[in-house]
């Protein structure tokens, strides 16, 4: 099943930089895809260095196996984020991996593969399930949902102005006929957009939305964050890449949370030295260079942030 979709992996130098690879340590790839990182991470360690990947895309578990099958060192599992402290815990690396990589958003082989209904570009079934083995498809969902909950989720996760004026549409449209394809649904947001943006697709937020909301992507994210902090062993790396900005704020809020000691009350008075912050933020954001665009303009909304793990 060695597909042929170019896939290329976002910010890789920055993100091995950012991991500090040990060769004989333990590290982590949450979101697999096609590999790119996880080949990166193993050219770095030695026979005693071991990798965990995991992706619950059927597509990169079979990938996975097909490519990886004979790598001693990798070893994968097909599940999300909210299983990453269970599978370490089955590795008995709980609280000893030196470094975590957490890739958001939608690989390139998903998006162009029209049978999996992430692109509003491409017609083809409107599902955008991550895995297809499980849950509804956006097709399925549309069907049934009320009209005010549509409007919620194109607001709450596409953050579209237009969501209520976009979800009648859909309402009134599937009484016609069922809106199955990707194409179809394009349009009928297209239609009902009144004012596009430049440079952006009109159906843009709404595909954002529907994707993060069928896959319970922010979820998932908040629930490998908490996890991390388990895994991590002390001076251990938490890598993530976001984007958009629901993304972002939530990993950009949890390393702040957990920067300083959330269990005093605040207006308690201590000294520095007396809290005990869990996670120390390494630097500033890191964007992709102009030069990274220019090859892969999917890179461009990309955010990187690196935190260390105290205690």
């Amino acid at each position: 099943m060695m597909d042929s979709y170019n896939h290329q992996p976002v910010l890789l130098d920055e993100i091995i930089t950012a991991l500090a690879i040990k060769p004989e340590g333990v590290y982590l790839d949450a979101t697999f895809g096609r590999g790119g990182h996880s080949q990166a991470i193993l050219n770095r360690l030695n026979a005693n260095g071991r990798l965990l990947a995991i992706d619950r895309d059927p597509e990169a578990a079979e990938f996975a196996k097909e490519k990886f099958g004979q790598e001693s060192r990798l070893t994968f599992f097909k599940g999300p984020f909210a299983c990453l402290q269970t599978f370490a815990q089955e590795q008995q690396v709980e609280g000893k991996v030196n470094g975590i990589l957490m890739d958001l958003g939608v690989s390139s082989p998903q998006i162009d593969n029209p049978r999996r209904g992430f692109s509003f570009l491409q017609d083809g079934p409107l599902d955008m399930r991550m895995d297809t083995n499980n849950g509804d498809a956006v097709a399925t969902w549309l069907h049934r949902a009320k009209e005010n909950e549509i409007a919620r989720v194109l607001f709450e996760y596409g953050e579209e102005r237009y969501s209520r004026r976009i979800a009648r549409a859909i309402v009134r449209e599937r009484l016609i006929e069922p809106i199955q394809t990707t194409a179809r649904l394009a349009a009928i947001v297209s239609a009902a957009n009144p004012a596009w943006e430049r440079h952006k697709h009109p159906a843009t937020r709404t595909f954002q939305a529907l994707r993060i909301f069928i896959n319970q992507e922010l979820t998932e994210l908040q629930a490998g964050l908490d996890q991390a902090l388990a895994i991590l062993a002390t001076g251990g790396r938490l890598v993530v890449v976001s984007f958009h900005s629901l993304e972002d704020r939530i990993v950009k809020r949890f390393i702040r949370k957990h920067s300083k000691d959330e269990s005093l009350p605040i207006e308690l008075p201590v000294f520095a030295s007396v809290m005990q912050p869990r996670l120390k933020s390494l630097g500033r954001s890191i964007k992709p260079s102009d030069e990274e665009i220019a090859r892969n303009v999917r890179s461009r909304s990309a955010i990187l942030r690196v935190a260390e793990k105290l205690v």
